[in-house]
């Protein structure tokens, strides 16, 4: 079994949307038993809360079923758990490093790092700009890519 973690930093837009796209692309392609996919944040200002609004309706205009789902904050200890732990920006990944202490096996990378050379580097926080409809699909695209990749 292929295990994701995808983290943003208050688990309520970027990488609930992009648990939510991977796991709608997963069980379209049949492939639902071959994965477990989570997310996480690396705050906890947002714990307990749902997909923001604006986000569940961005996914819900792209026909992304919309999971149970409560903002939770990514533990240390669960590192050893996932195959690959998967940040949006910069500022994930460092924070990622903090909370995991370090990446000795390799396992955390950015999302958008899945598609082509020179595409843009980091997944922006739709919380601050308001797209969240162009950062679902730019969540979708990386999230295509890393599924291609992986099976």
């Amino acid at each position: 079994m292929i295990k994701i973690l995808f983290i943003c930093h208050g688990n309520i837009c970027r990488s609930t949307a992009a648990q939510m796209i991977m796991q709608h692309m997963v069980d379209e392609a049949g492939l639902t038993g071959r994965f477990e996919i989570d997310s996480a944040a690396t705050s906890r200002e947002e714990i307990g809360n749902p997909v923001y609004p604006p986000m569940r309706r961005a996914l819900e205009a792209m026909g992304v079923p919309i999971l149970d789902h409560r903002a939770r904050q990514a533990k240390s200890g669960e590192y050893e758990r996932w195959d690959y732990i998967v940040g949006m920006d910069d500022e994930n990944m460092w924070n990622i490093e903090r909370i995991f202490h370090g990446d000795p096996q390799g396992k955390c990378g950015m999302l958008m790092s899945w598609t082509e050379p020179g595409s843009q580097r980091e997944v922006e926080d739709p919380w601050y700009t308001g797209r969240h409809a162009e950062v679902a699909r730019q969540i979708e695209r990386g999230c295509g890519a890393m599924l291609e990749q992986l099976v």
